[in-house]
């Protein structure tokens, strides 16, 4: 049995690209201070943390192929340094995951979630002209 779902269903949730004056709003979005605080924390977080992930991910690789020695050195029993430094590999990603969504929660979210609900009032607005 195939299920037919009405179109009035999707119209609110995609931008209509027919009419010019939606696609003025969003770019009166795009460059409102609000919109700019938004990329702008989201910038000042995402960019630090990549980095500081890639250089550590690096410095992992670099140290398992230039200084085999240091990474096959015993820290306690069959666990080498270089399963302690795999091991961190995946507590920074999940920890990092969560810093993120902590960040997200408490610096962006709500200051998005205002920009959106602003945009779809004003394209509500643009589209009862």
């Amino acid at each position: 049995m195939t299920r037919s779902w009405p179109v009035e269903q999707y119209d609110s949730a995609v931008p209509r690209q027919r009419d010019p004056s939606a696609a003025e709003v969003y770019l009166e979005v795009q460059r409102s201070p609000a919109f700019q605080e938004v990329r702008r924390r989201y910038r000042r977080f995402v960019f630090p943390a990549a980095l500081a992930f890639l250089l550590w991910y690096l410095a992992y690789v670099v140290a398992a192929t230039a200084a085999p020695g240091l990474m096959a050195r015993p820290v306690a029993g069959a666990v080498n340094v270089a399963m302690v430094a795999g091991l961190g590999q995946f507590l920074t990603t999940f920890l990092l995951t969560w810093a993120y969504a902590r960040h997200a929660r408490l610096r962006r979210d709500r200051a998005a979630l205002e920009l959106r609900w602003d945009t779809q009032e004003m394209t509500r607005g643009v589209a009862q002209r």
